[in-house]
């Protein structure tokens, strides 16, 4: 018998101003905003029908990255953190986001000179991981582990965005990662799922009661999870990476 556990997903569609978002994507200009909004009504149906509780905010067109809610908050151990996001402009996100999680748990904010964005902490049930990054500082995670009250162990690379892009919790003792970290001794004690480097942005996935939801298109990827023991749910997301998002990105799971 699996056990289905409640959980709640704190998600936001993407406004009118989503084509302005923060982004290096050569094609970031061809956003059908539109089809990101069909394609973000089946993620938020998907994690419905998997168990979860979605709870859906108000569109912020003020920001065009406020769909991707991951970077604004942290929750672990019925508790959160209020990020601080390293890029200035993204910073105004996170005012609309506190007031609806603190209806849910304590919060407390991350003060400057810190900088913390949720999209590189990977969760897992006993402590977090979280990249020291472009995005992320020592700072960051120093404030965030005493004020969740969780042990959090690091990998440094300052070269990259976030770390939930190489690495993603799928649950028991098994991570899916790319070959850039799978070797990193934080990972030692864990089972690996390698993802295919031509497959590289399926590495960023969302795990939900033993089923694991990754972007379309990634079949080698898919593969390896299903040989795992998980069940995978596929979704066509096509118009998120143009803006430099991806699958964990556009919720807060807690």
């Amino acid at each position: 018998m699996t056990c289905i556990r409640i959980r709640t997903a704190l998600v936001r569609e993407p406004g009118d101003r989503y084509r302005d978002c923060l982004s290096s994507h050569p094609l970031r200009k061809t956003i059908d905003v539109a089809l990101a909004r069909e394609q973000h009504a089946t993620y938020r149906k998907t994690l419905g029908e998997l168990g979860l509780e979605v709870v859906v905010m108000d569109r912020n067109d003020e920001h065009p990255d406020s769909c991707f809610v991951e970077d604004t908050a942290v929750a672990h151990n019925g508790k959160a953190v209020i990020c601080r996001p390293r890029m200035e402009s993204r910073r105004g996100e996170v005012r609309s986001v506190e007031p609806v999680l603190s209806k849910y748990m304590p919060t407390t904010r991350i003060l400057a000179p810190a900088t913390l964005e949720g999209g590189d902490v990977v969760h897992l049930p006993d402590g977090l991981i979280s990249g020291l990054s472009a995005r992320t500082n020592e700072e960051g995670v120093q404030q965030m582990g005493k004020a969740l009250d969780v042990q959090v162990s690091t990998i440094e690379d300052r070269s990259i965005m976030h770390l939930k892009s190489y690495i993603s919790y799928l649950g028991g003792d098994t991570v899916l990662a790319t070959g850039r970290y799978a070797d990193h001794p934080v990972l030692s004690r864990f089972e690996k799922v390698l993802v295919p480097d031509e497959e590289a942005y399926a590495a960023n996935a969302v795990s939900v009661n033993g089923t694991v939801i990754i972007p379309d298109g990634y079949p080698k990827t898919a593969a390896a999870i299903r040989g795992a023991g998980f069940d995978v749910v596929p979704l066509r997301m096509t118009e998120f990476p143009k803006c430099e998002g991806a699958m964990t990105c556009l919720s807060i799971l807690f």
